[in-house]
């Protein structure tokens, strides 16, 4: 019971996600093709530093609070695995509609992990603070620096790849929680 109102809750976080992306898909286009791995983490970086920053001040000077954050931590995730599946460009080069199929296709892939794992977790997620999920993060994101400082020559560690789906996750998680 509790895991389909999790599935449900994830899938409706997940939609309010897409619906900004296609928002922003039809201002911007697709311009984040253009963005290299290191750009891509450093933005990743400084929304999840936004958000460890609010949990601590308590207060925001610019009026925005940490759930529209953790949303963008979501969408900036998925488009990392849509650079690393497809590599950066100098110019655009997808259709809104790829550029929606792409992220659909990346959605999923996050649903299923977290449906797996929460399988393994037993719903260990519902317990844990918001703030661990903005440490979770942080901590992903500085592996995924340590990655790109070693060009991906890791011995023993999982790719890039897997701690965007993490971050993707922790940052639904956090969504889920804030709502």
């Amino acid at each position: 019971m509790a895991q389909e109102n999790t599935e449900q809750q994830f899938k409706d976080v997940m939609e309010e996600c897409r619906s900004l992306f296609r928002q922003k898909l039809h201002d911007y286009g697709a311009s984040w093709r253009i963005l290299r791995p290191a750009s891509l983490t450093d933005q990743l970086y400084i929304k999840a530093k936004r958000i460890r920053s609010l949990e601590i001040k308590k207060e925001s000077l610019v009026g925005e609070g940490i759930r529209p954050e953790f949303i963008a931590l979501i969408n900036y995730g998925i488009v990392g695995l849509i650079q690393i599946e497809k590599g950066f460009v100098d110019e655009v080069d997808v259709t809104p509609a790829q550029a929606m199929q792409l992220y659909d296709a990346h959605a999923k892939e996050a649903l299923e992990l977290m449906l797996r794992k929460n399988h393994d977790y037993d719903e260990a997620w519902r317990h844990m603070r918001v703030s661990s999920y903005t440490d979770f993060i942080l901590t992903k994101l500085q592996r995924i620096k340590e990655i790109e400082d070693l060009a991906g020559e890791t011995l023993v560690s999982e790719g890039i790849d897997s701690n965007y789906m993490d971050i993707i996750n922790y940052a639904v998680f956090g969504a889920i929680k804030l709502k």
